[in-house]
């Protein structure tokens, strides 16, 4: 255990030397920074290369692990709520930031215009939940669609329990073996991390330019602020009163996932760290990580959940429409309810944008004015979405232990 925290130490020392390196890189050699994006693509695709079979083998394990249909049902209930819980959070934290603050100032909607909105699909009720349900396992496998894979391990888990012992001892070897075998091709992708995570973030400095950011420094530093309050205040307090253990000490072992996730923008290219670095040192069980793990990288949005509430407020306000009490709260609603549903579609971020300035009656062309920096900004949600699952999973984890 000892050896495994020193070796995550030594990584997590490289990885920070990577991004600094990385910032300064893309500010005095942009050309080149452009240039050499693949390395950065390559390591989040080496990455993505595992994420498929270890969501299906680790879910599927987890579930016969369980043992009964009563088992999985009060940690999937315990699961989704405390996601529920964390994400009402942010949403809480973001509003609240945005009233006292009250940044941007109205500006004319002319020559404004978002072309992305043209193809989104316009969101609905039954698409949000017939976008659960794969009609064929192996599209959905070869599209690498989360939660239709999820739904899918889910049931076919369930199914599994009613096995023959003999039978059921067969398929949870080899899915274990699958699930150990992915988690091993981790740990080899991990030795990459130090030069994929310079390669990514000297790019994004040297696409993006200081310039823009300068430009709409208000704004970034409200939402960073935002997620860096709920990442070190909030998501620690409620690890301390469900979980009952030193917070900062599990999030500063687990460090190397959010770290990850920051560098690539990606829960999902960012999950077999975390499930590798939660089990290796975090404390938290193989079953545990295994179920919660994979259903967060999909669904948990803590950090995209603060984004968006400031992001709607500050257009808010560049239209110089005020929203009332009540609009707010309209607003908090629409984004927790809409964080678990809209993750399994394409463009999740927009399309939960989409759908609260609709709702609000806000002209979506004002999306074009904070977009150019929404690449640094989804790096930064992105890393608390991560936290928040790791620190789900060691409070759902602490409380199976107790209850067991």
């Amino acid at each position: 255990m000892i050896t495994k925290v020193k070796k995550y130490a030594t990584t997590n020392t490289l990885v920070l030397l990577g991004i600094v390196l990385g910032v300064l890189f893309g500010i005095l050699f942009p050309e080149i920074a452009l240039e050499q994006k693949i390395i950065g693509t390559m390591f989040i695709s080496f990455l993505k290369m595992l994420v498929v079979p270890l969501v299906f083998a680790s879910i599927y394990v987890a579930i016969l692990g369980l043992g009964s249909l009563e088992h999985l049902k009060n940690i999937g209930l315990k699961t989704i709520g405390l996601y529920l819980l964390t994400t009402a959070l942010a949403t809480l934290l973001a509003i609240i930031a945005m009233n006292i603050f009250n940044i941007g100032e109205q500006v004319s909607q002319e020559g404004l215009e978002f072309a992305e909105v043209a193809y989104i699909t316009p969101f609905s009720f039954e698409s949000m939940i017939l976008s659960f349900i794969p009609t064929n396992i192996f599209s959905s496998l070869s599209n690498a669609s989360m939660m239709q894979i999820i739904v899918f391990a889910i049931l076919f888990g369930v199914a599994s329990l009613y096995l023959k012992p003999t039978e059921k001892e067969h398929m949870i070897r080899f899915f274990k073996a699958v699930s150990d075998a992915m988690l091993k091709m981790a740990e080899w992708v991990i030795f990459m991390t130090p030069i994929g995570v310079f390669s990514l973030i000297s790019y994004v400095i040297a696409d993006q330019g200081v310039d823009v950011i300068i430009g709409l420094w208000k704004y970034l530093l409200v939402v960073v602020g935002v997620i860096v309050f709920h990442g070190a205040v909030t998501l620690p307090a409620v690890l301390a009163y469900f979980g009952r253990i030193n917070p900062y000490r599990y999030l500063l072992d687990v460090r190397e996932a959010s770290i990850m996730a920051f560098s690539t923008a990606s829960s999902a290219a960012t999950l077999p760290i975390s499930m590798r670095v939660s089990e290796e040192v975090g404390g938290v069980s193989k079953k545990t990580a295994s179920f919660v793990l994979p259903l967060g990288a999909t669904v948990s949005m803590d950090g995209t959940a603060a984004y968006l509430s400031v992001a709607v407020l500050y257009i808010a306000n560049l239209a110089g429409v005020e929203l009332s009490f009540m609009d707010q709260i309209l607003l908090g609603i629409t984004v927790v309810s809409l964080s678990v549903g809209v993750a399994a579609l394409p463009s999740a971020s927009i399309v939960m944008m989409v759908v609260i300035l609709n709702n609000l009656n806000l002209p979506l062309e004002y999306i074009a004015l904070i977009v150019a920096v929404d690449r640094i900004l989804d790096m930064c949600r992105t890393s608390l979405n991560v936290t928040s699952d790791l620190v789900v999973a060691k409070i759902v984890d602490q409380l199976e232990r107790k209850s067991s």
